[in-house]
């Protein structure tokens, strides 16, 4: 026998009001999604800034890729382990740890 004055509505209304409820503070708190069209144009991110490589450090930036793989080729005899990274803006990052950034930065310095 269904109830004519309306009070099996309440439970859904108090459901939804303590979603939305939560929902706000959570907003006010600043927890809205991150990830936007503008940053992750594939809809995947990893990292919260563009250029973050997470462990590594970039030891010398150029626009050549050729220069790129020459200051990898003179870290890699000195004992550096070191990678490239194409940046958002075409640039090529030459990337290395960051205990070894300081010494490969003297030496990509010194060319």
């Amino acid at each position: 026998m269904a109830t004519s004055d309306g009070w099996y509505l309440i439970g859904p209304l108090i459901a939804v009001g303590l979603v939305g409820f939560l929902g706000a503070v959570f907003w006010r708190m600043g927890l809205q999604p991150t990830v936007t069209s503008e940053t992750a144009p594939d809809g995947l991110t990893i990292f919260g800034e563009p250029d973050d490589y997470g462990l590594l450090w970039p030891a010398a930036v150029t626009d050549e890729t050729e220069v790129a793989d020459e200051i990898r080729r003179l870290l890699s005899d000195a004992g550096i382990r070191a990678t490239k990274a194409t940046r958002r803006d075409g640039r090529v990052s030459v990337l290395v740890f960051s205990e070894e950034v300081e010494e490969a930065r003297r030496l990509v310095a010194s060319l």
